[in-house]
């Protein structure tokens, strides 16, 4: 069978290939049957393997075939405290025989020893990660330019580092990752006699969402691709999604435009703001764990998932429609949730 156009302009991107993949999809028949609505199915991201999974070992997957590329014996990138990017930055950086500095955001207010110490933090420092701390969550900007002087000091001391930046300015190399993850997702709908009408994600850097959309279009499908938002607002995310998607499409070489009518947002469910729980994120943690067996965390899944019940409940998912849920991991930031989950 001939490559599709999205295997074809891919191959010609740097990468190193450690996740487990395809990742399972998996029907949530129960969840369906609970909710008296559409077809849900999941696209099990969770899954990819390495140091836990997660959606970010796609995206690693291009970051490193860059770093390696370059020579580099040393990984720095930054994220919140509970970040799974920083994690799995960490473990791909150890699997190729590097070593690794994260910067870790104080974006989240208000919590206690086991969100600084517990779940993604832990597992950062099992893998040996040197950890430096920056004080301003939301000055994504500030945080990128730390990275450089982190980048430098290493330098100095003899180290060939390659910076893995967050910032919407940097070219969306992690997207490239989802990008392909729509044509699995495609191949494998098409091989279970799947039409698929519409994927639910969590939307946050935006590189899964644009990565998503961008597959899908290049490949000639229009499933709706809906984002929940986690971190920004809807406006403010639209237009992330829409400046990210485009980029992605040109940094990959694909002939797509996204137009404002592709860009699908919501921040119904973003409460009072990143890595906050709210009580539709509790709901979903629970319904997907009592329905499916299925383990959401609470800053990205869980909204992901309360964002696919509301739209559900209101009929915005028509009840003959087919949804896929991509599950995208993040399961170790649970455990720094564990006393607003256990109530103690």
């Amino acid at each position: 069978m001939a490559n599709t156009v999205v295997e074809e302009a891919l191959s010609k991107i740097p990468r190193v290939r450690l996740a487990h993949l395809p990742t399972p999809l998996e029907s949530m028949e129960n969840l369906s049957q609970r909710l008296g609505g559409p077809s849900l199915i999941v696209k099990r991201d969770d899954c990819t393997g390495v140091a836990l999974g997660g959606n970010k070992a796609r995206q690693a997957e291009f970051y490193f075939g860059q770093a390696v590329a370059a020579g580099a014996d040393t990984a720095i990138t930054t994220g919140a405290f509970q970040s799974n990017h920083a994690r799995m930055t960490c473990a791909y950086a150890r699997k190729l025989g590097m070593a690794c500095e994260i910067q870790l955001e104080h974006r989240v207010a208000g919590k206690g020893n086991s969100y600084l110490n517990s779940g993604n933090v832990l597992l950062d420092r099992l893998l040996g990660a040197r950890i430096h701390e920056f004080s301003d969550g939301e000055d994504e900007k500030g945080a990128d330019e730390n990275l450089a002087r982190i980048a430098a000091a290493v330098a100095a001391d003899g180290g060939k580092p390659f910076v893995i930046p967050l910032g919407a300015d940097h070219p969306p190399v992690g997207a490239l990752g989802y990008v392909e993850a729509a044509d699995e997702l495609l191949n494998q709908a098409t091989a279970m006699d799947i039409n698929i009408d519409i994927v639910v994600l969590s939307s946050g850097s935006a590189s899964t969402h644009a990565g998503m959309l961008v597959g899908l279009r290049a490949l000639g499908n229009k499933a709706r691709v809906l984002g929940v938002c986690v971190r920004r607002d809807q406006a403010a995310q639209a237009a992330r999604v829409l400046a990210r998607s485009n980029a992605t499409a040109e940094l990959a070489g694909l002939p797509v435009t996204i137009t404002e009518e592709d860009v699908l947002v919501t921040d119904s469910y973003l409460g009072s703001g990143y890595g906050q729980l709210t009580p539709e994120a509790r709901e979903a943690m629970t319904l997907a764990a009592e329905c499916e067996g299925l383990i959401l965390d609470p800053v990205y899944t869980a909204k992901a998932m309360a964002g696919l019940i509301g739209a559900v409940r209101e009929g915005s998912i028509d009840s003959h429609e087919t949804a896929v849920f991509l599950h995208t991991g993040g399961t170790p930031a649970l455990f720094a949730y564990d006393e607003l989950l256990t109530g103690s």
